[in-house]
């Protein structure tokens, strides 16, 4: 990892505001995502959890983090991948998300965590305009790191409004 002394700022919208922003990266069907590393609370191996009966298929339950109820959400399952066991190097990411003012956590079950880089924001690229039937909205752009696509998620789109409000009321 490059340690700079360069101040980085949490990019909650705009990501190309020509500052430098460190990522950390992670796969999932063997395509790299990656996400803002000052959003990342923790990474912890993969432990069963508590199933919450009428959720979604890809909310996998809840954890009680230190007080704190956060709900698992399943990307292969969110973003319609094939289903895969979980094995040694699957890996929930607790990532820290603003909604209506208040601070929440939500983790993120990844197949392994990649690396970290660091990038400059004017090199990430736009979302692709695909269409109506290709779902987007949980990217915030693409970045080329060492010559291949890094899709970066807007995690705080993961959750629907309405999934967002529930956890509101379990914390």
């Amino acid at each position: 990892m490059n340690n700079t002394s360069t101040s980085i700022d949490i990019h909650d919208g705009d990501w190309t505001d020509g500052t430098l922003t460190q990522i950390l990266t992670f796969t999932l069907n063997d395509e790299e995502y990656g996400v803002d590393i000052l959003q990342v609370n923790t990474i912890r191996e993969w432990t069963p959890i508590t199933a919450l009966p009428d959720m979604p298929d890809y909310i996998k339950g809840v954890l009680n983090l230190r007080g704190d109820i956060v709900p698992i959400i399943d990307l292969r399952l969110r973003f319609s991948l094939p289903e895969k066991a979980y094995v040694a190097t699957t890996v929930v990411i607790l990532l820290n998300v603003s909604y209506l003012d208040k601070d929440l956590v939500i983790g993120i079950v990844v197949d392994s965590v990649s690396d970290t880089y660091t990038i400059k924001s004017e090199n990430i690229k736009q979302k692709p305009q695909v269409g109506e039937h290709i779902q987007v909205n949980y990217l915030k752009g693409l970045v080329d790191v060492d010559d291949h696509l890094v899709l970066l998620l807007d995690c705080a789109k993961l959750l629907s409004e309405q999934q967002l409000e529930q956890v509101v009321e379990l914390d």
